[in-house]
């Protein structure tokens, strides 16, 4: 059995696959060499301890922090009134959510009840599982407060790094790239937020994309472990940190709708489509898609993990645009109304919100993708 193991490990490993040419594991091992740090494959256990200071961290903010903020500002903590208890209607609501009309007819004449009581215990009962709109602030502004943590770390440490300013440098010497300190707490916190999310997702607002997000969380982390592994770090930290401004301005209009500023809300989600648009369809694959497409190739020999990686940048890059359609769409549904309909995201499995609004789920998926 271990031999069929080790044989299975070895060859999903094999250096041929995963490395440039004529490059072993040894090589990149991280005592290798003493003028070159190599990123170290076993650090990738760290970011699972941090993930619970994150959700500690995240914990004291939202209860000391984000909701006295919101209840100063006058936002409501209350949940919704519960439907009162019936056996019946408890197990009918458990096969289906949505009951069409002769269900209706069906079980108001079982129960001896009007068709109208009927309907207003479904309303109440799909109304309970609503989180308060503290609770959904509170999850804003705590992703709000870590985005911008993150770019501006992101911006901080890269700003001396010559990658940044010449994106050919993320090639210059590859795979043997030092990692320095704060890069490794880039990488590593990055990591961290998305454990934490693997785990508070089962207790956050219930959205609609649960287990999508899920499943995108868990790729995200493997995407960046394997990033880490192959020492591809450089092109993964001008990804996140492209990838992080726009979600700043998303949350924060998030943030300004549930505290009822709908013009700010407005205005903050006019220049997020603005910084989507320029960071997300203009930096993204006119800077980064376009080095590892055109012109890492004539500076480093190619290798299929370089096609793999780079693969799922394009297709990153098809999610940007299927979602800019998105955004744009409720961005001109917005002018025709004169401010921003519903909610920028649906809040849970049973809000009762236009379809725009529940297209906009995707715009939150954009959030997590950055890591590719």
């Amino acid at each position: 059995m271990y031999s069929y193991y080790k044989t299975v490990m070895d060859t999903f490993w094999s250096p041929s696959i995963w490395l440039p040419p004529n490059t072993t594991w040894a090589d990149i091992a991280p005592d290798s060499s003493k003028e070159i740090q190599h990123a170290d494959y076993r650090h990738l256990w760290f970011p699972l301890p941090m993930a619970l200071v994150v959700l500690l961290i995240r914990y004291l903010f939202e209860k000391y922090w984000f909701a006295p903020v919101g209840v100063s500002i006058g936002i409501k903590s209350t949940r919704p009134k519960k439907a009162p208890s019936n056996e019946v209607l408890e197990k009918a609501y458990a096969q289906s959510k949505k009951w069409k009309h002769k269900h209706v007819q069906g079980l108001a004449k079982q129960l001896d009840m009007s068709e109208r009581q009927v309907e207003r215990w479904l309303r109440l009962r799909k109304s309970q599982n609503k989180p308060s709109t503290l609770t959904k602030f509170c999850e804003n502004a705590w992703r709000c407060t870590y985005y911008t943590f993150s770019f501006c770390y992101g911006i901080t440490v890269l700003w001396d790094k010559p990658w940044l300013w010449d994106i050919n440098e993320c090639w210059n010497g590859f795979p043997h790239q030092s990692v320095s300190n704060d890069i490794w707490w880039y990488y590593m916190y990055s990591m961290a937020f998305y454990w934490s999310l693997c785990v508070s997702q089962f207790f956050d607002v219930k959205r609609k994309d649960f287990w999508q997000m899920f499943i995108h969380h868990i790729a995200t982390i493997l995407l960046m472990s394997l990033s880490w592994i192959v020492n591809v770090f450089r092109v993964g930290t001008l990804v996140l940190v492209v990838h992080d401004l726009a979600d700043i301005f998303l949350e924060g209009a998030k943030m300004t709708k549930y505290a009822g500023y709908q013009k700010v809300c407005d205005v903050i989600f006019a220049i997020f489509t603005v910084i989507w648009i320029v960071t997300r369809l203009g930096f993204f694959p006119f800077w980064i898609i376009r080095n590892t497409s055109i012109d890492a190739p004539k500076l480093v020999p190619m290798f299929p993990a370089y096609y793999i990686f780079n693969s799922l940048l394009c297709v990153l890059l098809v999610l940007h645009i299927f979602w800019t359609y998105l955004i744009l769409k409720i961005a001109y549904k917005s002018l025709n109304a004169g401010q921003m309909e519903g909610d920028i995201r649906s809040s849970s499995d049973d809000d009762d919100i236009s379809e725009e609004s529940n297209n906009s789920n995707s715009l939150s998926n954009q959030n997590h993708t950055k890591n590719e």
